[in-house]
């Protein structure tokens, strides 16, 4: 049946400001939709609560559920069947969690409802007596789909439960975005930065088996006596009911034979998300001694996992399937204090090692952060409630922070590992003339002194490294000097890009102060008398952008007499490679392809000679053809470029591509007005929020970078200058696409 637009996903789940693992995880889900899909997605939650307990919720909570009285699971479903906008109910699942034998009493909720369900099963336990059995079958033969967190639960109901396959998916547990150089500075700012920081967190009870990391550091102390290790949470509100305070007292006991005051440090307190992730950011060894070998998943372990921890863990099912020798330390036994110390001295004593785990660790939890997380329960719920429209994502916010970071007093940093700057790879001028184009179309939107500040530095350089002659060098390393590469290679492109962003700053003359202008005008004065020497089809492109924006201002005769030279140029490249299955303007596409064909519009706009028009939609159609499949934006690969005679390779997708198709597309539907290139538009800038073939953002919500590059199987977290301002330019444009 074809549901109504519109449509809800309502969430049955404790809930904040209720302190349990599952309140956290659906308010991690509700936070994360927002983040990526705004109001498209609107979620409700239906809050279970505890008889002794009369909380305060959040407006998404629409619903309260008294979880010991059974006539209330009936009466709040028939008030769930009669909201009409209400599509899909996401029931999470833990057997204490509902009132009745093993939990029963949900099934009285699952078989009054008359909505789609699906049910996230957070513990899967082998081996189940009868009772437990049945109920387990019965939520699943009720249930539309079942999620769990693993793949061992996954292979637990199909073994033990005789689930189908086809009814279960996996959806990994969430974690949170942190900046990998932030490990250092929270270290200091905690002045803990001559210490060896190991932690341990969450709902204090006796299954986590702290008593048996405790034990092991008296040893560990002797050798290494800075070593600090801290014990975040306080006891879960249900062992406070039972028995007050006696596990951490306990624990308080070891600490004090053992003369580890100084050594341990006990959090006792709900903390905050924020203060969490500082805690686990600055720790160097995450411990995790959970003594239940039944445990399916743990959101302390992923959270650690994806603040660069490197984890030492008891082998519950979640840390066998994510631990591996590159990420952290498996444990054999579930309550062994000697294996504890050995992989915490192994630690200790290889600094290296140690911090390689952590990075990958890091890297890897990329895929399974929040972000792609909401991606996945948005998939989910359109598949169970019918829905074809294509995703729609909300735009993130503008943000400076990574291009601030990667900015010196010369210029922008080319690289940086994850999110940190690499001075080593010093300066291009590449980047710093996308860098100037940038700063320059957002002071126009949004002017301040910080973008002007910025826009001045990249001048700086473009000004700093051209040649008297007017040429451009294009590499500098981090002490501003001239490296070897500008003799190594080819330096036709990067004259392009500067010909470009000087073009474009001076276009923006009246916005801009005049001192910048003049500045920008020297240096394009000594650079236009060497632009008859191109020959490379893209720095001809290049230029040819400049000229246009150049133009645009100043109607000199000249430069439109400039133009047409290079414009008659690329025509000469085009018809000399094309042919009727080939409609480019070379043998082979390579990357930024789009400004061969927008150079030729923007020729055409000046000189108004069809002919450019006509081989601009030509040339840019064809491009197209090879780009968008099946709904999805899939670029030029960076392993091997698509050769005229030759199958095309897919994967390494770089947002320096997707980019160049937004700014190309922006300038198409602006000439032509045709709206199949404002759609490719919006559909191309989605590749950047989840729209590819991975599912997964393509930049960090947390400083507004854009991660490298799309591989088949991951992508690369490493933030450069040349990503992050690609998806700063593409984001500008979007703005006036909203």
């Amino acid at each position: 049946m074809r549901l109504e637009k519109g449509l809800k996903m309502l969430i049955v789940s404790s809930y904040p400001p209720r302190e349990c693992g599952l309140a956290t995880f659906s308010n991690d889900i509700i936070n994360a939709v927002k983040i990526v899909f705004g109001d498209t997605l609107p979620l409700e939650v239906c809050a279970l609560q505890n008889n002794e307990t009369e909380n305060k919720y959040s407006q998404e909570v629409t619903y309260t559920l008294s979880a010991a009285n059974l006539d209330d699971y009936r009466s709040v479903a028939e008030k769930i069947n009669k909201r009409k906008d209400i599509g899909l109910v996401c029931i999470q699942h833990e057997f204490g969690l509902f009132g009745g034998e093993y939990g029963d009493y949900i099934l009285a909720f699952i078989l009054a409802l008359n909505k789609p369900i699906a049910t996230i099963f957070h513990t899967v336990l082998p081996n189940p007596d009868e009772k437990r059995e049945k109920v387990v079958n019965a939520i699943v033969d009720l249930s539309d789909l079942i999620i769990v967190l693993t793949k061992k639960s996954k292979e637990i109901l199909t073994i033990f439960y005789d689930c189908p396959t086809t009814k279960i998916q996996v959806i990994p547990h969430g974690n949170h975005n942190v900046l990998w150089e932030q490990k250092q500075e929270l270290k200091d700012s905690y002045n803990y930065s001559n210490r060896i920081v190991l932690s341990t967190f969450g709902l204090i009870s006796e299954n986590k088996n702290i008593e048996t990391t405790l034990s092991a550091l008296p040893q560990i102390v002797k050798k290494h006596p800075s070593l600090l290790y801290l014990i975040i949470g306080k006891t879960h509100p249900e062992i406070i009911k039972k028995e007050g305070e006696k596990y951490r007292k306990k624990l308080e006991k070891i600490v004090e034979e053992n003369d580890l005051e100084d050594n341990v440090i006990f959090i006792n307190e709900y903390v905050e998300l924020k203060q969490l992730l500082e805690y686990l950011t600055l720790s160097d060894i995450y411990l995790f001694s959970s003594k239940d070998p039944n445990q399916a998943v743990s959101g302390t372990f992923a959270y650690a996992m994806s603040c660069g921890c490197t984890v030492i863990s008891t082998p519950i099912p979640h840390a066998v399937e994510m631990l591996s020798d590159s990420t952290g330390i498996l444990l054999t036994k579930f309550d062994d204090s000697e294996e504890f110390k050995e992989a915490i001295l192994r630690l200790i004593e290889n600094k290296e090692q140690r911090i390689n785990m952590g990075k990958n660790a890091f890297s890897e939890s990329h895929s399974t952060s929040w972000e792609n997380i909401a991606i996945q329960y948005r998939l989910l719920f359109d598949k169970l409630t019918n829905k074809e429209e294509d995703l729609n994502f909300c735009f993130p916010p503008i943000k400076l922070d990574h291009i601030i970071e990667m900015t010196t007093d010369f210029g922008i940093l080319q690289f940086s590992k994850f999110s940190q700057p690499d001075p080593e790879s010093g300066y291009t001028l590449d980047d710093n003339a996308r860098a100037l184009i940038n700063m320059v179309m957002y002071h126009k939107i949004k002017p301040d002194d910080e973008t002007l500040s910025l826009a001045n530095t990249y001048l700086k350089y473009i000004e700093g490294i051209q040649r008297p002659n007017g040429w451009f060098d294009n590499y500098k390393d981090y002490n501003n000097e001239l490296t070897s590469q500008n003799y190594d290679v080819n330096l036709e492109d990067a004259n392009g890009r500067a010909l470009w962003s000087l073009g474009t700053t001076l276009a923006h003359k009246n916005t801009l102060p005049v001192e910048i202008v003049v500045r920008a005008k020297r240096c394009w004065d000594k650079a236009i008398v060497q632009i008859d020497e191109f020959s490379s089809p893209r720095a001809i492109a290049y230029a040819l952008k400049g000229l246009y924006n150049y133009y645009s201002v100043y109607k000199d005769p000249e430069i439109e007499k400039k133009i047409g030279n290079l414009a008659d140029e690329l025509l000469r490249h085009y018809h000399i490679n094309s042919d009727a299955n080939w409609c480019w303007y070379e043998d082979y596409m390579t990357y930024a392809n789009n400004v061969l064909p927008e150079a030729m519009m923007h020729s055409y706009l000046v000189t108004g000679k069809m002919k450019y028009k006509k081989i601009a939609l030509i040339t840019f159609d064809f491009l197209l053809s090879h780009y968008f499949m099946k709904g999805q934006l899939k670029v030029i690969s960076n392993r091997g470029w698509f050769k005229k005679q030759n199958e095309r390779n897919f994967y390494g997708e770089q947002p320096i591509e997707v980019a160049t198709t937004i700014i190309a597309l922006d300038l198409f539907y602006e000439v032509t007005k045709n709206t199949k290139y404002k759609d490719q538009l919006k559909l191309a800038f989605v590749w950047f929020l989840g729209n590819n073939h991975l599912k997964q953002i393509m930049y960090n919500p947390e400083n507004g970078a854009s991660y490298d590059g799309l591989e088949d199987k991951h992508i690369n977290i490493n933030q450069g200058a040349e990503s992050t301002l690609c998806f700063f330019k593409a984001r500008l444009i979007m703005e006036k696409h909203a």
